[in-house]
């Protein structure tokens, strides 16, 4: 997005599951988004366990940047939020995860950089790492059960951050050649099936048949014909206008 400010560095401190890890480049990439920055991940790096979750998104394992502490993860970040399940003992402000993805559209500062940070999957993040961050980031689930996987609770998130970028709206799907039916081929539709529908009485008394012949030019304009369907129904009108064969026995 020309203007907006850049996309915000996913911040995965101490993670100890490699699929994990790369469950969440996964859905980064599905996403938008592309800095993942690791703060002490347990065991090796790179992790291979990671790679082979990552689904064709190894590219951000690969450029993936480590770090000793959160503090200098976020050292270079101009805005910062921290994910959590549970409310914390601090005065700050609580976001949903599209109320986040409208904060980060909504900056003036074209420069800012913004990070979010995702805790270790059995207890979320210290109570220190969420002190810096400027607000707390909760998603909304049923009180029963508030625990989300890691990497889903990333998906979340880019989810949100990509639908509110307007770049997530999903394609018109039609068959391969198709496009929407012009005016004049509904117009030839409606008046063959106009003329069927008075031969065979359908459109009686003659009163009413103004009130009836709008009522099915209603239920066919708001279908948004393409010109395949078009042509497909003119085929069922002109079908059942023939004679019709006796069933075979």
């Amino acid at each position: 997005m020309p203007g907006a400010s850049p996309p915000p560095a996913i911040v995965l401190v101490e993670p100890t599951l490699g699929e994990n890890i790369g469950a969440t480049a996964r859905a980064m990439m599905n996403f938008g988004l592309s800095e993942l920055r690791l703060v002490r991940p347990k065991g090796d790096w790179p992790n291979h366990k990671a790679l082979n979750t990552a689904s064709g998104a190894e590219s951000i394992l690969e450029d993936a940047a480590l770090f000793d502490s959160t503090e200098a993860a976020v050292a270079d970040l101009h805005r910062l939020y921290a994910t959590t399940a549970r409310r914390r003992d601090m005065e700050k402000p609580i976001l949903s995860p599209r109320q986040l993805a409208a904060a980060l559209h909504g900056a003036t500062e074209e420069e800012a950089r913004a990070g979010i940070l995702f805790g270790r999957e059995a207890k979320g993040l210290h109570n220190d790492a969420v002190a810096i961050a400027e607000a707390i980031v909760m998603v909304p689930v049923d009180p029963a059960h508030r625990s989300l996987n890691l990497a889903q609770a990333v998906l979340l998130i880019a989810y949100e951050w990509f639908h509110e970028s307007r770049a997530g709206a999903l394609p018109e799907v039609r068959r391969r050649g198709g496009r929407p039916a012009t005016r004049g081929e509904l117009e030839g539709f409606f008046g063959h099936l106009e003329r069927e529908l008075d031969a065979c009485g359908f459109l009686f008394p003659i009163e009413k048949r103004p009130r009836m012949v709008r009522n099915i030019r209603n239920i066919f304009s708001r279908a948004e014909l393409s010109d395949q369907e078009v042509r497909t129904l003119r085929g069922i009108v002109s079908d059942l206008s023939k004679p019709r064969r006796d069933a075979p026995e």
